[in-house]
């Protein structure tokens, strides 16, 4: 197994120990209360997901190792398969508007917010990755355009990986976190919680991930469904 302190990239830290040890486990699994919706992707479908993100941003976005890349998603399955396809391209994410940013990923309810932007792909953030109704001309779908790209990806190198941060000091900080909030490869971690800043994203999903656990994400939670939930998803931790 690759020495997580020498990974490159984030991916070959958070998804390259689970793929070798239990690629077909849950390793995500996403709930939206409001609609009644359940996702969940096991290690080698999350690790695909990223290779077919990290693909476009390559191939047909253009962009190189060290671009950067404004993310305007909450915390949902898609949201992780973009953040993870960002870093295996090398590519620094940026929570929120960015001026400088040469590619944003959007909720479709946001795209009033990326009219500057010089590229821009819409999310549906439809539980079952359906695309963009009604998309804006010059706006790409990502659900359409990401299936045709290939589920496998080399890395060429990397640049920041979260918001100024390089790749070393987001592992320490998640290693931190990790270990602060007592997370391993044998917990399955409920959270509710948002990833709409830096220590949120790696408190709440890249530590997950770094501990070998697993991620129950619920949007919009009903709090009388909460004590099922635990007990059916055999949930271990509540962050």
């Amino acid at each position: 197994m690759r020495d997580i302190d020498q990974a490159t990239t984030l991916p070959e830290a958070l998804l390259e120990p689970i793929l070798e040890r239990e690629p077909a486990a849950p390793r995500v699994t996403w709930y939206d209360d409001a609609i009644g919706a359940r996702i969940e992707l096991s290690g080698l479908t999350l690790a695909n997901w990223a290779a077919k993100t990290a693909n476009l941003i390559r191939d047909e976005f253009g962009l190189t190792p060290g671009a950067r890349v404004a993310v305007l998603l909450p915390a949902h399955w898609q949201t992780a398969a973009v953040l993870l396809g960002c870093w295996w391209a090398g590519t620094e994410v940026v929570l929120g508007p960015d001026p400088d940013a040469e590619l944003v990923f959007a909720a479709a309810d946001r795209l009033d917010e990326t009219e500057d932007a010089a590229e821009v792909a819409a999310l549906s953030l439809d539980p079952m990755g359906g695309p963009v109704r009604d998309l804006p001309i010059g706006v790409t779908d990502y659900a359409t355009a990401v299936r045709v790209h290939g589920d496998q990806f080399l890395p060429g190198g990397a640049g920041a990986a979260l918001d100024g941060l390089p790749v070393s000091d987001v592992l320490v900080a998640a290693r931190k976190s990790a270990a602060r909030q007592g997370l391993s490869e044998t917990d399955r971690v409920l959270s509710s919680g948002s990833w709409d800043t830096a220590d949120e994203l790696i408190d709440r999903f890249v530590a997950v991930l770094l501990a070998g656990a697993s991620l129950v994400q619920v949007t919009d939670p009903d709090p009388a469904l909460r004590a099922r939930r635990v007990e059916s998803e055999r949930v271990t931790r509540l962050l």
